[in-house]
């Protein structure tokens, strides 16, 4: 018959390196919850937090344009080309000013007097460098004549800051403004322009006379 092999409690030798290892081992668990408490959170929580950048809106109000900004471009410059020929006193002052603002197509609507609103180019150096939209009243118009245009010559860089203000130019408030008619226009010269902005209204025939500009509020927009 075997004799089963009474059990008994460790031994004295052994008791140290058991609460050695004991020890050890609570130790290691200790480093692994500090590592776990300072890992940084998962990805996605990162996803329910988005930057600064994200939350952010568009840094500007700029409003959209109704037409895209080849055809303003192309309209403004054939407008522009057809008042040059047409009154050689717009080109003299072209050629001298900082920039010129076209409004090729200002749509009326009601009758003697009524809302208007049309969108147009800013040409520096005969270049297209932003667009704008003009809202106003319109005086003065023929019964029937439900369309014309205008152009702003900005005569200094002091007057073409002012178009982007941030709650826009308005036409009379500010630099001056100068409204030619066919009789000013046969006496424009370089010697004689000594204002900060002139305007020409127009049609399709030339010049028009007795449309007032006043009050007309200019805003930049924004054309693709």
């Amino acid at each position: 018959m075997v004799a089963r092999r009474a059990l008994s409690w460790p031994s004295r030798r052994a008791v140290p390196r058991i609460v050695a290892l004991t020890a050890a081992s609570l130790l290691a668990a200790s480093a692994h919850a500090q590592e776990k408490a300072s890992a940084p959170a998962p990805q996605a929580q990162e996803k329910t937090s988005p930057s600064a950048a994200q939350t952010q809106g568009p840094t500007s109000a700029v409003p959209a344009a109704k037409a895209p900004a080849t055809a303003l471009s192309r309209d403004s410059q054939s407008a522009l080309r057809k008042l040059y020929t047409q009154i050689p006193a717009a080109k003299t002052l072209g050629e001298e000013s900082s920039a010129v603002l076209v409004f090729p197509k200002i749509r009326k609507a009601g009758f003697v007097v009524g809302g208007q609103y049309g969108e147009g180019t800013l040409f520096k150096a005969g270049k297209a460098v932003a667009y704008y939209s003009t809202t106003g009243l319109s005086y003065g118009l023929q019964a029937g004549a439900q369309q014309f245009g205008y152009a702003l010559f900005f005569m200094n860089d002091n007057a073409v800051s002012q178009l982007d203000k941030a709650d826009g130019f308005e036409v009379g408030v500010g630099p001056s403004v100068v409204v030619v008619d066919q009789g000013m226009a046969k006496n424009v010269t370089t010697t004689t322009i000594n204002g900060d902005i002139y305007a020409f209204v127009f049609s399709q025939k030339g010049l028009m006379a007795g449309l007032g500009l006043q009050g007309n509020k200019v805003k930049r927009i924004a054309a693709k």
